[in-house]
């Protein structure tokens, strides 16, 4: 959920910081262009003070005073030096385009262009317009033009035309001042965007956890009601609550069925012994009796085993580093001779594979699986038992040649008293499985079922090969994210 969220609010973030960004480096540029645009009119201005008594026109002779010619070559040097220093191009001149000063000395009014249009627009008694906007990524000339004005007429122009290399510089390093407070302030704002959806999300995903491990059978586990939104706290006090009670339910479920198989077995004990005192008084070989007999020590089964598998989904794995492949190879060996007789042959391919298990866990479970298989694999066949692992599993894969299971079947294949309608004969409560299940759960691990090709059915044990954290992990951690229900009395 986070790697969804975040990406959203970095979006949102992004389009509000350049939504901001773009019209501040707009401002910045304005501001710096029209800062060079004062200085010049300033320029422009001065300029045009020293050019407005210099009424000569170009052809200059006897009746040109000399304070006249004086101020003109006044005016020159301030041209010169000004090109000399700013290296901005600079000069003043009529309306008949004869210029009056001018630097350098070979600078003309060009026929068309931007200085042309600021010229003429001069002529007309008023400053030329500001120009248009320079980019850094542009190498455009800034124009400027003031006209010469006196006794009311227009006498002459005063035309600026400035290099734009300063000013595109000064507002690049703008932008890059810009940029900068905008990365800053998008990496602040991801850091706030990190914090928050952490804040918000970390009780769904230690809900989440916690979820998993009670799916997991890990009953025990709660949730930490500690930080979050207040809607997330009570949802955590809440869920807390309902796994309470689903606890003590499937407690309670549990220590009935043991408290009445247990009960039950000393009755089912006394009427199997008096079936027993009832059949000397009958002829031998009696059917009725005999199938009397029968069906009570099938009852008595499955009352063992419903007290077995109350057993099994209340009790702790013994977990430790196991020697899987030792372990298969020894079940494999115990069963041999019981396949042999049955005349199905029993291979084994067990290499030395180490695993997290409960060593008497495992073995019942690989005895209940084996047993089905010869059980169920037709004489002439074989029944195959390979231990691998894989990442973090280790699997014990036992495949048989049998009839197998349809598909519906496999949905339902170690669920409690359930059997094939085809195996209804076949000796068995239909408990054995779902014991096997329930051990191999309380230590992290599955019992798996898949059809096997050409013909029968492939069960997989699966062990993990690092110690699971549940048993190690109940109390509160020091973040306080989750805690462990003690157990119920």
């Amino acid at each position: 959920m986070r790697t969804r969220l975040l990406p959203l609010l970095i979006v949102l973030m992004a389009a509000v910081l350049l939504a901001l960004g773009v019209p501040l480096a707009v401002s910045v540029a304005g501001a710096q262009q029209q800062n060079v645009v004062v200085d010049r009119i300033d320029d422009t201005a001065r300029f045009a003070a020293l050019a407005q008594f210099v009424t000569a026109s170009s052809d200059t002779g006897d009746s040109a005073s000399a304070s006249t010619n004086e101020r003109r070559k006044t005016l020159s040097r301030e041209l010169d030096s000004y090109y000399d220093v700013y290296g901005i191009r600079a000069g003043v001149f009529y309306g008949t385009d004869t210029p009056m000063a001018h630097a350098p000395r070979d600078w003309y009014l060009p026929e068309t262009g931007e200085v042309r249009e600021a010229f003429e627009e001069a002529k007309l008694s008023r400053r030329s317009h500001d120009p248009q906007q320079v980019w850094p990524w542009q190498r455009n000339r800034l124009v400027v033009a003031s006209p010469v004005i006196r006794d009311g007429d227009v006498v002459a122009v005063v035309v600026t035309d400035s290099p734009t290399g300063p000013m595109r510089s000064r507002i690049l390093h703008g932008w890059l001042v810009v940029g900068a407070g905008e990365v800053a302030a998008m990496l602040l704002a991801i850091g706030a965007a990190l914090r928050l959806t952490g804040w918000v999300l970390r009780p769904v995903r230690v809900l989440d956890a916690t979820t998993h491990e009670i799916a997991s059978g890990r009953l025990k586990s709660r949730v930490a009601v500690g930080g979050g939104p207040p809607e997330l706290r009570r949802l955590a006090g809440a869920f807390n609550e309902m796994a309470d009670n689903v606890e003590d339910v499937l407690e309670q479920q549990r220590a009935f069925v043991a408290d009445a198989s247990h009960q039950l077995r000393n009755p089912l004990a006394a009427l199997l012994l008096r079936i027993e005192l009832l059949a000397y008084e009958l002829p031998e070989g009696n059917e009725e009796i005999a199938s009397v007999q029968n069906e009570g020590k099938r009852l008595a089964q499955v009352l063992d085993d419903l007290l077995d598998l109350a057993l099994a989904e209340h009790a702790e794995a013994d977990l430790r580093v196991t020697d899987i492949g030792a372990l298969a190879a020894e079940r494999v060996a115990a069963w041999a001779p019981t396949a042999g007789a049955k005349g199905v042959l029993l291979v084994g391919d067990c290499p030395p594979t180490t695993a997290w298990a409960d060593p008497v866990t495992l073995s019942s479970a690989l005895d209940a699986v084996i047993d089905n298989a010869v059980k169920f694999t037709p004489e002439g066949e074989s029944v195959t038992v390979t231990v691998a692992a894989d990442g973090e599993t280790s699997t014990v894969v036992v495949t048989d040649n049998g009839p197998g299971l349809t598909d519906e079947e496999l949905t339902r294949v170690g669920d409690r008293f359930w059997r094939s309608g085809r195996h209804q004969n076949i000796k068995g409560s239909g408990l054995g499985l779902s014991i096997s299940r329930a051990l191999l759960a309380a230590g992290g691990g599955s019992l798996s079922y898949d059809h096997h090709e050409p013909g029968g059915l492939r069960a997989t044990v699966t062990v993990p090969r690092s110690p699971i954290s549940w048993p190690a992990s109940q109390g509160a951690d020091e973040s306080g994210t989750r805690r462990d229900k003690g157990p119920t009395a």
